[in-house]
């Protein structure tokens, strides 16, 4: 992992609505890589994809203020070429979501609640080899504190806390997963409990 580097990023644009959906568009020319699927919950920060203009590469997120599940996705899987304002996704608000659906990446766990994966990608938990965890078993996180890296398209992804369906406080009271392995979108990757009531 010497020399990693954090890509760039870029939020998506905001286009017009579509019986209730809320279009989200390219910044820019090049060759897209969605990381999210139809039915995903994003949230402001989120990872959506990658663009990759001329070689250079930059994480495309949510933007602020945009909370809801992606409804349509342009091109279904793969790469493919998208011109500025080209429309990406159509995001519908969670007022249309069953509990089910609402709850995609923080889903009910025996005793608890576990934090799932924003996109695919290769997990891992620490900055560097020689540098310690993010979070550690007992740790308590906050909305935007790191918990991991996700390394997509050999460029390393800040996975961070936060979420509408998440306490404001959690306890980590496991790691689902281990050091560089491959992890797909929804897959667990934290089990959580509310530590809301915590001092």
């Amino acid at each position: 992992m010497k020399g990693r580097q954090h890509a760039a990023s870029l939020s998506a644009l905001l286009g017009g609505t579509h019986e209730g959906s809320q279009a989200l568009l390219s910044p820019g020319v090049g060759w897209f890589v969605p990381a999210v699927r139809r039915g995903d919950v994003i949230a402001p920060g989120m990872l959506l994809g990658q663009l990759d203009t001329l070689g250079d590469q930059v994480a495309l997120l949510a933007p602020a203020g945009l909370v809801g599940r992606i409804s349509a996705v342009a091109q279904a899987g793969g790469r493919f070429a998208v011109d500025f304002k080209r429309e990406l996704f159509a995001v519908a608000p969670l007022g249309d979501l069953t509990g089910d659906q609402a709850t995609a990446h923080i889903s009910a766990r025996s005793g608890g609640l576990e934090f799932c994966a924003p996109s695919s990608g290769r997990f891992y938990g620490r900055p560097s080899p020689d540098k310690p965890n993010f979070v550690n078993v007992g740790d308590v996180v906050t909305a935007g504190q790191t918990l991991c890296l996700l390394e997509v398209m050999k460029t390393f992804h800040r996975v961070t806390y936060g979420g509408p369906t998440l306490p404001a406080r959690a306890r980590i009271t496991a790691v689902l997963v281990g050091e560089e392995l491959d992890v797909g979108s929804g897959d667990a990757l934290f089990a959580l409990e509310d530590a809301s009531a915590s001092p």
